[in-house]
């Protein structure tokens, strides 16, 4: 479970640096309460992203994005709710958004480049 951990930690800070420089000013990690985490919280001008991130080194499983289902968007709903009612001083419009990182496997990393996708407003 260790080396899942730490691919899925590898893959936030990706996520991290890759909203940074899109201009997102990342204002929360890994934020927890009783109903579960949200992985990044962070401001876009006026609207505050509330960002799901998913690590795979393949898509032999499928693509990352296909792990959230409609029950993740809906706990992710409950989530943002959570995290706006504990930070009443953030205002602004929410929206959910999701980050794909996908690592190449330690054997492809010379010639497969990482790729990361960031769709907006997935909810």
């Amino acid at each position: 479970m260790a080396a899942k951990d730490d691919l899925g930690r590898h893959g936030e800070d990706l996520a991290v640096h890759h909203l940074e420089a899109a201009g997102l000013d990342v204002v929360d990690r890994n934020w927890r309460c009783r109903q579960g985490e949200i992985d990044i919280v962070a401001r876009d001008g006026p609207d505050i992203a509330f960002v799901e991130v998913k690590t795979r080194t393949g898509h032999e499983f499928g693509h990352p994005l296909e792990a959230i289902t409609a029950r993740k968007l809906a706990r992710l709903r409950r989530l943002a709710g959570e995290w706006c009612a504990a930070h009443p001083e953030a205002r602004g419009s929410i929206r959910i958004d999701a980050v794909a990182v996908t690592v190449p496997r330690r054997v492809d990393r010379d010639r497969v480049p990482t790729a990361i996708e960031h769709l907006r407003g997935i909810f």
